[in-house]
């Protein structure tokens, strides 16, 4: 798996998009909690006043405050606030918007700003509060009482009730500066005791009274203030689904391409593999390995990109916003992180095993349905279907319960999950409403906790989900890796040679000896001979006896063990594969034909064949009485393997196309075992004609077809036990007269 990171480099620049969209994701999501927080205290309990800076405050009233506020900050609040009274040239506009200007004068917040809000808020926040607090005693005559007293102040009889509250702070207002402040740091004192927030909230009690004496539209503040947070939300949430399906597109690009590459490299692998490595990898294997399994390496790429990046994001950034909120209930997090952690670590290690022997499956019923599909025809000649069905039936119920027992793993995830969520949830809601009693939080800081914790413990949980879909790719990416890492045991030379521009195609056999990987015995043994340009060499022998093995060693899909093969004089391992097998027309001894039409086929063997040089093949090969049969002729459709024709039909179309691509060299490997007695002799005078300076090599079991050549080899058990003409070898060779006198009965030899 790890080594199929290196398909990902031309996909970086997508994928450092893919992580800068979900930052910003992740921050825009994170950020709705805050929000939602906002709407709940500041919108819905405080009326949309979101701090103790008052827009509007009365003179009197800022007078007041001014007794709790040093100099220097008297300075910074009235640079950031203009006096309004019934003089001021804007005294018409504002007075629609501050009633009181028609019995008293109202300092209103300026729009430019000498410094920022928050600064305002600390020199504003614990004065407003104690003016308040002093103002709301005041207005009772009995805790007036009282707080006169505190202070050492005569209450005076004189003036009317109403009248107390100025005559209060006037004399206040006359107290050392130290004096002030010692009550100020008092009154605070007592509110913070009883609550963190407590300070806060009733520093907007107070503004929010001070609206009230203004005249202000406080309805129009709060329904102002949570449109507008109701909007940022709606556009936080736009521009997260924005960045979720970019994220996706290219997770989901980056995923395929990546796929796309990883194919293309196996198929090229594959395509360079010799007949050895794919004794090695059954075809059931390959096709598993080239579809599903990188599939799986394709999958688990996108969720990378989707949400591994995402996770760790989401979850620090969930753990700084929620302990911002509050850092009192870390511990009920990390319980539910904890718990979850140790439910995956017990799903994980039952589960991985169990990936292995699924892939292994995979390949298993793969090969049983390819063997039943291919074999189709023996399976019912011999009523075997039940026997083919039970087969399949074991494999697929083996792979039925691997997949039974990894799902019901995975299921048992959710509901577990779901009750830690919930647990969480519930536990929050506890703890966090007895501190809302306590005064130590707000109930949006709660909510907003909830949120985060949920949001953490998803982050933990996508984290989860790949560690249990990693290993599944591990073991995709290596069962990969082992095709892509397999060198092929025949290569070409660093510094090929090439045959000369006269190429005759003489092939020279020196004391070849051949054995199979993993056979006791030698498939050719000693072998040497001459098959020269304009001539047929042919073999024979009984089955087994080493004939398709020479044609392989010819085309070096099996190298020599022993001795060496010449064509004109140079090592076939001297050469490129490519350069020798373009000097090669080659019939295989089982016919194969690709699905598309008859000329399709054709243009296999020369993508320049013209029409006429494929009618001539055609023609040739004895097969144009079927091809001009059909209203289509050579664009008659040719479906998968050939199927579609006969057996005799599709040895003609190859031997056909052997012969449009017109090579010096051919070779026929019992490939003519379907056709009949007479369609085999014309076919054998019309090649004569065709072939004449070339180099044929021919293997059948037929007399009759190789009787004319110039040379036969006889081979019996990897040896050449004969070799000469028919007529020869007649005298000479007892297997070679065996076969001939067996075959006397089916042919005229004579």
């Amino acid at each position: 798996m790890w080594k199929s990171l290196k398909y990902l480099k031309p996909y970086t620049l997508m994928i450092l998009f893919a992580i800068v969209l979900l930052f910003a994701q992740a921050n825009l999501e994170l950020a709705l909690p805050d929000y939602l927080s906002d709407i709940v205290d500041t919108g819905i309990q405080q009326g949309g006043i979101e701090n103790a800076v008052p827009i509007a405050i009365r003179e009197v009233e800022l007078d007041r405050v001014f007794i709790f506020i040093n100099d220097e900050n008297k300075s910074l609040v009235l640079d950031n606030y203009a006096l309004i009274d019934e003089n001021s040239t804007n005294y018409d506009i504002h007075i629609q918007d501050y009633p009181v200007l028609e019995n008293e004068s109202v300092y209103i917040l300026k729009d430019s700003l000498n410094m920022e809000i928050d600064e305002l808020n600390d020199i504003f926040k614990e004065p407003v509060v104690v003016v308040f607090s002093l103002e709301q005693m005041l207005s009772d005559p009995v805790n007036a009482s009282v707080l006169f007293a505190m202070m050492n102040i005569t209450m005076p009889s004189d003036i009317p009730f109403e009248a107390i509250p100025n005559y209060f702070f006037a004399v206040l207002s006359h107290y050392p500066y130290e004096a002030r402040i010692a009550l100020m740091e008092y009154t605070t004192d007592s509110f913070t005791a009883i609550g963190e927030t407590l300070i806060d909230q009733v520093s907007v009690l107070a503004i929010r009274d001070e609206y009230e004496q203004i005249g202000v539209d406080i309805e129009k503040i709060q329904t102002s203030y949570n449109l507008n947070a109701g909007g940022l939300m709606l556009l936080m949430t736009f521009l997260a689904v924005i960045c979720t399906i970019s994220v996706s597109y290219l997770a989901a690009k980056t995923a395929a391409g990546m796929a796309r590459d990883i194919r293309s490299d196996v198929f090229e692998k594959v395509e360079s593999f010799s007949s050895a490595e794919f004794d090695k990898f059954s075809t059931a294997s390959l096709i598993t390995r080239s579809t599903n399994d990188i599939t799986q390496i394709q999958n688990v790429t996108y969720m990378i990109v989707r949400m591994v990046f995402y996770a760790p994001i989401i979850g620090v950034g969930g753990i700084i916003h929620a302990l911002a909120k509050n850092t009192s209930m870390w511990w009920l997090i990390a319980v539910a992180v904890g718990v979850l952690i140790i439910l995956i670590l017990i799903i994980l290690i039952i589960a991985i095993p169990k990936f292995q022997a699924i892939q292994e499956t995979t390949d298993d019923i793969n090969l049983v349905a390819r063997e039943s599909l291919s074999g189709m025809l023996v399976v019912r000649a011999f009523n075997m279907q039940k026997h083919e069905e039970k087969k399949f039936d074991v494999a697929n119920i083996n792979l039925t319960a691997l997949s039974l027992f990894i799902n019901r793993l995975m299921v048992i995830l959710m509901p577990f999950m779901m009750l830690i969520m919930n647990g969480l949830t519930i536990a929050i809601l506890w703890v966090g409403s007895h501190q809302v009693a306590d005064g130590a939080m707000q109930v949006g800081d709660m909510i907003a906790f909830m949120q985060y914790a949920v949001q953490i413990v998803f982050a933990f949980l996508m984290l989860s989900m790949m560690f249990i879909i990693l290993p599944r790719a591990i073991v995709s990416g290596k069962r990969i890796n082992e095709v892509l890492s397999t060198e092929p045991v025949i290569k070409d030379p660093k510094e090929p040679k090439l045959f000369p521009e006269n190429f005759k195609g003489e092939i020279e056999f020196r004391d070849v000896s051949f054995r199979y990987p993993g056979a006791n015995i030698s498939a050719v043994e000693e072998m040497s001979f001459t098959a020269k340009p304009g001539q047929t060499t042919a073999f024979i022998g009984s089955t087994g006896s080493g004939k398709s093995t020479v044609m392989n060693l010819i085309l070096r899909f099996y190298d020599v063990a022993k001795g060496a093969i010449l064509i004109d004089g140079i090592d076939i391992r001297d050469v490129t594969q490519h350069d020798l097998r373009e000097k090669i027309g080659y019939v295989p001894q089982k016919s194969s034909l690709f699905s598309g039409t008859i000329e399709s086929n054709m243009l296999f063997a020369d993508e320049n064949a013209t029409e006429e040089d494929i009618n001539s093949a055609i023609e040739i090969a004895q097969a144009e009485g079927f091809v001009s049969s059909s209203e289509e002729g050579i664009l008659s459709e040719i479906s998968q393997g050939g199927t579609n024709i006969s057996g005799g039909q599709k040895q003609r179309l190859s031997i056909a196309r052997a012969l449009v691509k017109r090579p010096p060299i051919y070779i026929f490997d019992d490939s003519v075992s379907a056709l009949d007695f007479k369609t085999d002799a014309a076919l054998r005078r019309a090649l004569k004609q065709k072939t004449g300076d070339s180099t044929v090599i021919m293997v059948t079991q037929r007399v009759s077809t190789i009787k004319n050549a110039e040379q036969i080899i006889v081979l019996d058990k990897g040896t050449m036990v004969g070799i000469g003409t028919h007529d020869e070898l007649m005298k000479t060779c007892l297997i070679y007269a065996e076969i001939v006198l067996s075959q006397l009965e089916l042919e005229d030899l004579s």
